[in-house]
């Protein structure tokens, strides 16, 4: 696969195109039905779960939230290929990759509400927390992938950046030291055509991102991240490749951030509806819908009602977030030594102070 993809002629690995139909025959995903109609219902909902988490933002009930809409073929297809013992290291925009790794919509919700107890995770086995600095996580799972090795476990790991975060340093490091110690990581960027306002072109040069696999040694394809068999078939064959000892893969997922970067953020100042319109038709979950409707897997009438279902399901869990007693000040603190320092302790007696008297002025 990745010969016949070398992203230096820049070609692209599709298998649906967006009406739904095979137009690549000489690849086959290999999923059987089943696994398709509920690969598209998880999809249904991460995304029902992500516009109800902005609406809760917009109410004032949450923090600062990234919306993933757009973007969920790309953690479903995470979710199809791992193995529960598999390292998943994400950033901040793969929601239904938490939630498949074992992480409730509860966990995420008390996350976003600023509790330490939402990034703990504590049902979803071997994944790190989310990581908000862009590209640290990287060198997390290199040094993960290392330790796999030196264990000689059989576990693969998984780490996900979005494009801008090919810029940082951080990424550069993180391919340079996994592929030196062959260590076993999948490293897949998510090319949303945009670092918070900052376009694509302004990132690189280069004729792709998966490209930059060539100055490190190691196989990089370039994928339709909207296209869900693609993406299954692109991450099954990199998990496989870095199973067996051959060292780290990079996939670039071509997809398109539909929401905001963030609930802070408004994207209308940075790109034209012209351009919406056109990547509104490579949605991924409207292609794999027509596919279904298509080859008459399932019957699609019942999507509003299962809508419904999972919209009490998430908002029950919610309420159960939101009624949380308020977190402990010394979680703001506590977790960031073994043993807290003396300024740390300064400056959590001087924002007590300040809790007083903000209290006091009510």
């Amino acid at each position: 696969m990745f010969e016949k993809y070398d992203p230096a002629e820049n070609k692209i690995f599709r298998i649906i195109d967006n009406e739904g139909v095979i137009i690549n025959k000489e690849e086959k995903a290999g999923l059987s039905p089943e696994k398709i109609v509920e690969s598209y219902k998880q999809m249904l909902f991460a995304r029902t779960a992500d516009f109800m988490a902005v609406s809760y933002q917009r109410q004032g009930r949450m923090f600062t939230f990234p919306p993933n809409y757009g973007q969920e073929a790309i953690s479903q297809a995470l979710a199809l290929v791992w193995r529960k013992d598999d390292w998943f290291v994400p950033a901040f925009r793969e929601l239904g990759a938490w939630l498949a790794k074992g992480a409730s919509m509860k966990d995420v919700f008390m996350y976003f509400m600023g509790y330490e107890e939402g990034t703990v995770f504590r049902n979803a086995e071997n994944m790190m927390p989310i990581s908000v600095p862009i590209g640290s996580q990287l060198l997390h799972a290199a040094g993960i992938g290392y330790a796999v090795n030196y264990k000689k476990e059989d576990k693969v790991v998984f780490t996900v950046v979005g494009d801008g975060g090919t810029s940082t340093g951080d990424f550069h490091e993180a391919l340079n030291f996994a592929a030196v110690w062959n260590a076993p990581v999948v490293f897949v960027i998510q090319n949303n055509q945009f670092a918070i306002s900052v376009p694509l072109k302004k990132q690189t040069k280069s004729i792709n991102l998966a490209i930059k696999s060539k100055a490190y040694g190691i196989p990089g394809i370039l994928v339709d991240g909207n296209d869900l068999f693609a993406m299954y078939l692109a991450v099954k064959n990199s998990a496989d490749y870095a199973r067996c000892g051959n060292g780290p893969v990079l996939i670039e997922a071509l997809t398109y951030r539909k929401g905001a970067h963030t609930t802070s953020d408004d994207p209308t100042k940075y790109r034209t509806k012209d351009e919406e319109e056109h990547w509104d038709k490579t949605d991924p979950l409207i292609r794999l819908k027509k596919y279904i409707e298509k080859n008459k897997l399932w019957d699609t009438s019942e999507e509003e009602k299962l809508i419904e279902e999972y919209k009490k399901e998430i908002d029950r869990q919610f309420t159960e977030a939101e009624n949380q007693p308020p977190y402990p000040l010394e979680d703001v603190f506590k977790y960031m030594y073994a043993e807290m320092p003396d300024e740390l302790k300064q400056q959590m007696a001087e924002h007590q102070k300040f809790l007083n008297w903000k209290e006091a002025r009510k």
